[in-house]
């Protein structure tokens, strides 16, 4: 643990620890023996590195905004949190915080960066996708990418240490993301035709921003519908309406 902390530059009073399962003790329950802890970095106010998963803005009730928001917007939003560092140097500190903590995992697995190119990528938000290749790395990932997504947290809290400014990477093992992105279009192209031959709306499962964000993108432009997030905290989600 005491090692995570170094990486996170982080120490014990700038975070809390749960202890999720007995055992030795790893980076999101990885390593060793098979115990699972859950480090939670402590919001103590602006800091080079005290920065979100998703980079949009908050809604009024404190929930990640999802919803596109239109040009002028986002460019005053990106004007507020200041210049970004030169993409290239993202992507290679990026790769070498990944490559570091597969070493201390013990994960054998190839890292390969790429431009985000799919609203899945988070094209438009980060500067580069990580994609992380090899074998049995469901662990990685976990139930419904929860792990995945803790450990691009990981990633990019210590980018953003180590440039001493805001940076986000996207991170994908195995192709996950990818193909939870194609999943997620065809569902809502499916609940989409619902919606237009019933007329009655259509309520999906609660989804994490980025999967609501795909959802609204995919039907951005439908004649027949438009979408709308529902809802607080992890029960937050897309509810699909005809278009009036």
């Amino acid at each position: 643990m005491d090692r995570a902390l170094r990486q996170l530059g982080l120490d014990e009073s700038q975070v809390e620890i749960e202890i999720l399962s007995q055992g030795r003790a790893g980076i999101l329950g990885f390593g060793g023996e098979p115990a699972r802890v859950r480090v939670h970095p402590i919001d103590t106010g602006p800091q080079p590195g005290n920065i979100r998963e998703e980079p949009e803005p908050e809604d009024e009730d404190g929930e990640e905004d999802d919803e596109p928001q239109p040009a002028a917007i986002r460019r005053v939003h990106r004007a507020e949190r200041g210049p970004r560092p030169d993409s290239d140097a993202v992507t290679t500190a990026a790769v070498d915080i990944v490559e570091d903590l597969l070493d201390i995992l013990d994960i054998d697995a190839d890292v390969n960066p790429r431009p985000p190119v799919t609203p899945g990528d988070g094209a438009g938000m980060v500067s580069a996708v990580i994609d992380i290749e090899g074998d049995d790395l469901g662990l990685l990932i976990g139930r419904r990418g929860e792990t995945l997504a803790s450990f691009q947290y990981v990633i990019n809290l210590m980018l953003a240490r180590k440039l001493h400014n805001k940076a986000l990477v996207g991170i994908d093992v195995g192709g996950y993301r990818r193909r939870r992105e194609e999943s997620l279009r065809n569902l809502a192209g499916r609940m989409a035709e619902r919606v237009r031959m019933t007329g009655q709306s259509v309520t999906l499962e609660p989804m994490p921003p980025n999967e609501r964000r795909i959802i609204h993108i995919a039907l951005s432009e439908s004649p027949h519908v438009v979408t709308v997030s529902i809802g607080e905290g992890d029960a937050r989600k897309v509810a699909i309406t005809p278009r009036r």
